[in-house]
């Protein structure tokens, strides 16, 4: 049996506050594979990102277990909580989230520093290189594209060398060119490194290129979609 990276169990989250208060997930089951790639789907306000945070640690639920990576991590405290996802989850967002007073090299660099890695800068270029940014180590967010700067997100969330890979609608905020290019890069570094990868989009031809697709609609799964020639496709 394919052991799971990451298995949520009756998982149930709300948001807001009194009256305000939204049930935005209901109950969700979900496992997903070691090295499988799974696509989120569903209309806006489905709970897509919400899931896809809670897999990520960045949420917790109040009902429902989440085991990431052999870790139940829904009772973790906040310091255990952060250093677990420094070191096995990376997430891209939509938005690229760099900090504009550093270089493409520092904020990958940074990160990996405060997490205790000597070689945080050396590391770093690598991921870089490998993303192909070798020429803008010393450029700062302004000075750089907005495909280069998810590409730079991109090498941030890979330098820790995660088992567990999320996207958030990586290519959103880009052209379509550029889009596509940033989703080949995701799926070709995916495949490199043997890593999970769950990704939240409205793109159909996205979720085709996943071993999976999920759909989301209010709050739960209805639909879970195996797709045979993913793997040739991606």
């Amino acid at each position: 049996m394919v052991q799971a990276a990451i298995s949520l169990d009756g998982v149930h989250v709300s948001l807001g506050r009194a009256a305000a208060r939204v049930h935005i997930l209901k109950g969700i089951d979900l496992a997903v594979a070691k090295g499988e790639a799974v696509g989120l789907t569903g209309p806006s306000g489905s709970g897509k990102s919400t899931l896809l945070s809670v897999l990520a640690g960045l949420e917790r639920p109040e009902r429902g277990s989440v085991t990431v990576d052999g870790t139940r991590i829904d009772g973790l405290d906040e310091d255990r909580l952060a250093r677990f996802r420094g070191r096995h989850i990376g997430i891209v967002f939509q938005s690229f989230h760099l900090i504009p007073t550093m270089t493409a090299l520092e904020n990958v660099a940074v990160p990996l520093e405060l997490a205790g890695r000597a070689d945080a800068f050396a590391r770093a270029a690598a991921e870089l290189r490998g993303v192909g940014l070798g020429e803008r180590l010393g450029h700062y967010p302004s000075q750089l594209s907005g495909g280069e700067q998810q590409r730079v997100a991109l090498a941030r969330a890979l330098a820790p060398d995660p088992a567990i890979l999320v996207a958030d609608e990586p290519t959103g905020n880009l052209d379509e060119s550029t889009g596509q290019a940033i989703m080949d890069l995701i799926f070709a570094t995916r495949r490199e490194r043997g890593a999970t990868l769950v990704l939240v989009t409205h793109d159909a031809g996205l979720a085709a290129r996943c071993d999976r697709t999920v759909r989301i609609r209010s709050g739960t799964v209805e639909s879970d979609t195996a797709r045979a020639s993913a793997g040739a496709a991606a």
